[in-house]
């Protein structure tokens, strides 16, 4: 049998993984990704201070696959073809290669199973003059980091020159996500600023689609921290006035010119902030695979929601708000229409917003779309990888894993400063990561798994927790016993 997995991110490298020890010797898993490098992206905020250097950050693929007898090919999916074609009967997926000397070279990969883990593309142009080259930064890849950590250098060296810049952090989209990067890139903007005696030279702004601070895509939460039940919004709102940084709320951006950016709030007004810096994070989409029948008839729509994300086992219907449940959410990841295809991470479609959906009196949506990054992948790529595995070895249809984000926890630490003796971060745990209303009326969440604190003991545990998962995706010894 051959598995193939398409992407080498956080829940493509899993599902691989753990594919290949189940599977052993005896069958294939052959992983397509346009690039040579694992990163390790929630370290990326540190490259973008110059905390780390991008090698710290990211590894080589190669050298880890074919210890592990993993086929690699660098290149990009194109189209899927489930039903095959008159030379190949299987399902086969298109790929072209990105690698130096074969750029552009086309290949037919045939597989019994499919695995899309191509993670989100960085939708910087639905938001006109957005993201690097253009009129603003960004930290959602390593290379971009260390193109932030460049410019930023030059506003440092501005202000010891005592000319006072200007900081715009945050969400570069109505519909945005992944908030959590934008906010920690913000803290530790602050903590190098202090550290470097320039924060009385430092004006930052904290610009967001949420409605209220610490939604973080997420419809917020209630957290028990020091024995209290508080919500994250407070828990924002005091971490920002801590830190003198300012904020924008219940906006999208909808251009960026140099050193400007424009919005249009909820309340249907429409703003505009200047700006010497500013690192916003873009709107994400699929990676505009198509799909094709045996007679070469387009079915990306029988494959693929408007977005680009793929249709799993959820509940697209549309209905209102206040009627959606954790039932909508999937469990298997598994496409309806062909069986043997898989979606995790972030490549799968999410059946509804978490948070509220909003409009302004001009019609335009402002509020964050669902997270599915960080713990949630890798859980979601290992419980695919096991159910395929398992389905090989014994001829079967059943799915005995299961990971629906209504049941599903997730731990995040959010990084406020990097210093061994005077970093801080704040760790914070949910459960479950979309809320149970039916389950938990009072809260949504269990408040009893669902805390956060922040002090020097979260800087550690961040620290601790990226060499962990560089040693765990690397395939170091016992890798597989360390949480996803």
């Amino acid at each position: 049998m051959k598995v193939v997995v398409l992407g080498a991110g956080i829940s493509g490298h899993t599902a691989a993984a753990f594919l290949k020890k189940k599977l052993g010797r005896q069958h294939e898993v052959i992983v397509v990704s346009p690039s040579q490098y694992y990163q390790w992206i929630p370290s990326n905020i540190w490259v973008g201070v110059g905390r780390m250097k991008v090698d710290q950050v990211r590894f080589k693929l190669p050298k880890v696959y074919n210890r592990w007898g993993i086929i690699f090919k660098q290149a990009k999916a194109v189209s899927l073809h489930p039903e095959g074609d008159d030379e190949i009967k299987s399902g086969f997926v298109s790929i072209e290669y990105t690698s130096e000397g074969n750029t552009g070279q086309k290949e037919k990969v045939p597989y019994d199973f499919l695995v899309n883990a191509t993670g989100p593309k960085l939708n910087f142009d639905a938001t006109p003059g957005l993201g690097p080259g253009k009129n603003s930064l960004s930290v959602c890849s390593c290379d971009h980091a260390e193109h932030t950590w460049y410019e930023l250098q030059k506003a440092i060296d501005l202000m010891h020159q005592g000319k006072k810049q200007r900081f715009l952090i945050g969400t570069g989209h109505a519909k945005a996500t992944c908030q959590g990067a934008a906010f920690e890139y913000a803290l530790n903007l602050a903590f190098e600023f202090k550290r470097r005696k320039l924060s009385h030279l430092a004006d930052i702004t904290w610009i967001s689609n949420e409605f209220e601070l610490g939604d973080f895509g997420m419809g917020g939460a209630f957290i028990k921290r020091g024995g209290y039940i508080t919500s994250t919004k407070v828990f924002t709102e005091s971490v920002l006035a801590e830190n003198n940084i300012s904020w924008i709320k219940r906006a999208g951006i909808t251009k960026v010119d140099p050193g400007v950016a424009h919005y249009e709030t909820l309340d249907g007004k429409i703003s505009s902030i200047e700006f010497d810096f500013a690192m916003l994070i873009p709107a994400f989409a699929g990676q505009g695979i198509k799909a094709y029948t045996k007679t070469g008839e387009d079915i990306t729509p029988r494959l693929f929601a408007a977005s680009g994300f793929m249709l799993v086992d959820a509940d697209y219907s549309s209905k209102p708000f206040e009627d959606w449940s954790i039932r909508d959410w999937p469990e298997r990841y598994q496409s309806p229409a062909y069986p043997n295809i898989y979606a995790t991470g972030i490549a799968f479609a999410p059946p509804h917003s978490i948070s509220k959906p909003m409009k302004s009196p001009n019609g335009t949506e402002i509020f964050p779309s669902p997270p599915r990054t960080g713990m949630p992948s890798g859980v979601i790529g290992k419980i695919v990888a096991e159910n395929i595995a398992e389905i090989i070895k014994s001829g079967g249809t059943n799915h005995r894993h299961l990971a629906n984000m209504g049941r599903m926890g997730a731990a995040c630490i959010v990084s406020a400063g990097y210093s061994m003796t005077k970093g801080l971060g704040a760790t914070m745990t949910v459960s479950p990561v979309v809320p149970d209303w039916e389950k938990y009326p009072d809260w949504g969440r269990d408040i009893n798994a669902t805390v956060g604190e922040i002090g020097l003991a979260g800087h550690w545990i961040k620290l601790f927790l990226h060499y962990m998962f560089l040693h765990k995706a690397k395939g170091y010894p016992f890798w597989w016993l360390l949480p996803e």
